[in-house]
């Protein structure tokens, strides 16, 4: 085992040390676990941009993120059922308003990146949080779609890939890769779903496999747009909280897309 990979062994399974506990803990301390997650992800998004985590817009970028991450309505017994994406809009009005004062270096189209970064990491993570609500096996069913794709991607891709998938944005990602990824999924998806029929929430072995397959299409989708973010930017990873692994970012771009699609078909 080479030095980089015993250390991302050692840092990853460090890092799943401290999230797992938050992950069947669940409830209030799992919720701002992941909010101060949200706050990271988003902090290393703007600062891709060039934008400063501590100054005022950074600030808000960062505040937008958690109050669309969190349920605050279980918080704030005065706000609507829908409390979060309410104080979200605040944030981002607040957020245009901050343009009045520095016009000529932060205008419309600067606060745009912001606010798609809040919202990209704040919808995801809220949703990660929803499934959480309802039950630890829907986190579970996720994580290991996720990791499946990834294990088997890699593994297919490494040895008899040959198509690029998409060179411009990730070179090392091959066409072969991504079906090994889906048809790995779909076997640990099927075995998930043996030991635990009421992940299905209904839904027919048939109909869950073809979600699973397009789970696991999002999963990698969601590795893509991170991929070409970074490569905007010109930086390998979105951070260094994990070494070996990146940052939060990093570990999180397949899962902020898997689990808002699962929730559109009513998963959880």
């Amino acid at each position: 085992m080479t030095k980089d990979l015993q250390k991302r062994v050692i840092f990853g399974g460090v890092a799943l040390a401290i999230f797992i506990p938050f992950l069947l803990k669940g409830g209030v301390p799992f919720q701002l676990f992941i909010g101060l997650l949200a706050m990271m992800a988003t902090a290393e998004l703007i600062r891709m941009h060039g934008l400063l985590p501590n100054s005022i817009e950074g600030l808000l970028t960062m505040l937008g993120s958690v109050v669309l991450t969190l349920p605050l309505e279980n918080y704030v017994t005065f706000l609507p059922t829908d409390g979060n994406y309410t104080a979200y809009a605040i944030v981002v009005l607040c957020l245009l308003a901050s343009t009045v004062f520095n016009i000529r270096q932060y205008s419309y189209a600067e606060v745009a990146f912001p606010i798609a970064s809040s919202f990209y990491v704040g919808i995801g993570f809220h949703h990660l949080i929803l499934a959480r609500m309802n039950g630890l096996d829907k986190v579970l069913f996720a994580l290991f779609i996720v990791w499946a794709t990834d294990i088997g991607a890699y593994m297919v891709g490494s040895r008899i890939g040959r198509h690029r998938l998409m060179p411009r944005v990730s070179p090392n990602k091959t066409l072969e890769g991504s079906l090994g990824g889906i048809v790995s999924a779909l076997i640990v998806s099927t075995l998930f779903i043996w030991i635990d029929k009421d992940v299905t929430s209904g839904y027919s072995l048939v109909t869950m496999l073809v979600l699973v397959v397009l789970f696991s299409i999002f999963a990698q989708f969601g590795d893509l747009v991170e991929s070409a973010i970074k490569r905007r930017f010109g930086v390998k990873d979105s951070g260094r909280v994990i070494p070996g692994h990146g940052g939060i970012l990093d570990r999180f771009d397949s899962l902020i897309f898997v689990f808002p699609i699962m929730h559109f078909f009513g998963l959880f």
